[in-house]
């Protein structure tokens, strides 16, 4: 069975800064996030392919008011859309629970991305990682604490969050159980 994983990044002016960006090439000029309509913009690619069973379109932002406003509904929606993890200016503790308050209410568990890491910085993927693992157990204690889920469903969804859905977006498939 043939398969297609699309990412998109969307949501930033890069080299803002033209002078920086003369002086220290590419990459260097200040990036700064900016607004994204997704709504109308993904029509017609949701649309043609948004139902598709071998198609996974993975959605990263920078704008963080398009997270409950388009995108979590828009995942609820098409079946082949998953939401990307906080990226770039949100890969922090504070914007990693910021994304989990905004997306899970709409589009669950179930159509986000978990933590892929497509970074150049190859030494901070380990710390990334243990960054997203820790703030999805901080947001899940709450969660359980609040009664919205039992121990075992935050110990469920950590594990999805942090392991599964990777998995699941990027159609891995899973390892054989330890017997």
């Amino acid at each position: 069975m043939m398969v297609l994983v699309m990412q998109m990044h969307c949501g930033v002016h890069r080299g803002h800064d033209e002078r920086v960006a003369r002086l220290y090439g590419p990459d260097m000029g200040g990036d700064v996030p900016l607004p994204q309509e997704f709504v109308h913009s993904l029509h017609e690619l949701l649309n043609a392919y948004g139902t598709h069973p071998n198609m996974t379109i993975i959605l990263f932002t920078l704008d963080e008011a398009a997270y409950s406003r388009d995108l979590a509904p828009l995942a609820g929606t098409y079946p082949a859309l998953r939401l990307g993890p906080p990226w770039w200016f949100h890969d922090s503790r504070n914007g990693m629970r910021r994304y989990l308050e905004a997306v899970t209410e709409s589009a669950g568990i179930d159509n986000l991305a978990g933590f892929n890491d497509d970074t150049r910085a190859l030494p901070s993927i380990a710390a990334r990682h243990d960054l997203w693992r820790r703030a999805v157990a901080a947001w899940a204690a709450e969660m359980a604490d609040d009664g919205v889920f039992s121990e075992q469903e935050a110990r469920e969804v950590v594990w999805e969050l942090a392991y599964g859905r990777a998995r699941a977006a990027y159609r891995i498939p899973a390892e054989p159980e330890a017997g």
